[in-house]
């Protein structure tokens, strides 16, 4: 009596033998998958940075009710001061209000990316001390704060810029293996012209014109960024089409947008996402570059350029540069780990080395006897 397979399951998922290994070999790099975990960690915490970092409390109460400024507005009014504009927290005589008949709870860090900090002792930029634990840049604002968000804030960028440039590069790939010919011809001098534009000078053009924005920023550097995985999946496109499932799938007539999306696509996927995670650091350093250069989010966004710009302009404060080259080191750095994690997991020659050829068990036996054959017979 024949045992039943064993199901293998990820996160409450079926999946393949094929992927368990892939998966195994991936935990097996432990350096890429710790680099995973604690990049998730700082992700998920800048993620949510209003509650890393803020000038609001989470939670107010005052007079026996209870307040969630960083959910919504208060005036200063309802907390027995005198102006109806909304309560600044920080501010001494409000701090005092509450605290005579209530209490606060603060996040970690009790700036924003954009608070100014008017009490400091000396001129910004001031060096790192007990409240603001890196200093502050050369606006007096706290740069753990900006940090916090300058993380988000790129990581997102990265992670939008590199999502939609694969779905728009796999899908021109596709369609040039796939078909070929003229389609083939004419998309790849479209792509070599295309790939000619002065991406750089565009930007400043349109910093010239308008204020660049995240959205600006992403639709413009979205023109030309699909373009990086256009020949990878192209070519394994042009490698599966010939193949004899794909073309007993055209006999029986299945329609060549199912046979690309639902028999060559996965092939092909295998050396995408070996390329997603070296894509994302590139667009993480794209968006860095430009908000050093000057013509990347408006003034005043947190962004880790923008630090590192600093830094240049203000040599009398080390702390400014090197927070920022050592957070952008630990970020690319992460995804670096995470990419050769990824590589070595889809790598064929690594997903099944340790196990043992199967052995030759000769020619089946015969049921009974061969019959003879003699001569003659009909």
């Amino acid at each position: 009596m024949s045992t039943p397979a064993r199901q293998h399951t990820l996160l409450g998922r079926k999946i393949s033998p094929i992927t368990r290994r892939r998966f195994e070999n991936f935990r097996a790099n432990r350096r890429g998958w710790w680099s995973l975990w604690i990049f998730l960690v700082l992700f998920i915490v800048t993620l949510f940075a209003e509650f890393a970092a803020n000038d609001k409390p989470f939670v107010v109460y005052f007079d026996g009710d209870f307040y969630a400024p960083i959910f919504k507005r208060y005036p200063e009014t309802a907390f027995g001061g005198e102006f109806k504009t909304e309560a600044d927290y920080r501010d001494p005589y409000v701090d005092k209000l509450i605290d005579d008949k209530g209490w606060m709870i603060w996040p970690l860090v009790r700036y924003n990316h954009r608070t100014v900090a008017w009490d400091l002792g000396e001129p910004a930029p001031s060096p790192p001390n007990a409240v603001h634990w890196l200093g502050t840049d050369d606006q007096a604002r706290d740069v753990v704060a900006r940090l916090i968000y300058g993380f988000r804030i790129s990581v997102l960028f990265g992670f939008t810029l590199t999502v939609i440039s694969a779905i728009i590069g796999v899908a021109a790939g596709a369609v040039q293996g796939y078909f070929g010919g003229w389609i083939d011809l004419l998309f790849q001098r479209f792509i070599e012209i295309w790939s000619g534009m002065p991406t750089l000078f565009l930007l400043i053009i349109l910093a010239s014109v308008v204020e660049p924005n995240f959205w600006w920023l992403l639709g413009l550097l979205l023109l030309f960024s699909w373009m990086g995985l256009v020949g990878v999946v192209r070519a394994e496109f042009l490698r599966a089409r010939n193949f004899d499932y794909i073309r007993a799938a055209r006999a029986l007539g299945v329609s060549d947008t199912k046979i690309m999306f639902r028999h060559v696509l996965p092939n092909a996927m295998v050396a995408t996402v070996t390329l997603m995670p070296f894509i994302l650091a590139g667009s993480v350093t794209v968006l860095t570059s430009l908000d050093f250069l000057g013509i990347g989010l408006p003034p005043g966004s947190a962004s880790l350029g923008e630090l590192l710009a600093q830094g240049k302009a203000n040599l009398q404060a080390p702390w400014l540069a090197l927070t920022g080259f050592f957070v952008i080191s630990l970020l690319l750095s992460l995804l670096m780990f995470v990419g050769e994690g990824v590589r070595d997991a889809f790598d064929p020659r690594k997903l099944f080395a340790d196990q043992p050829p199967p052995e030759d068990t000769g020619p089946a036996p015969s049921e009974g006897p061969a019959r003879p054959v003699t001569e003659g017979a009909d």
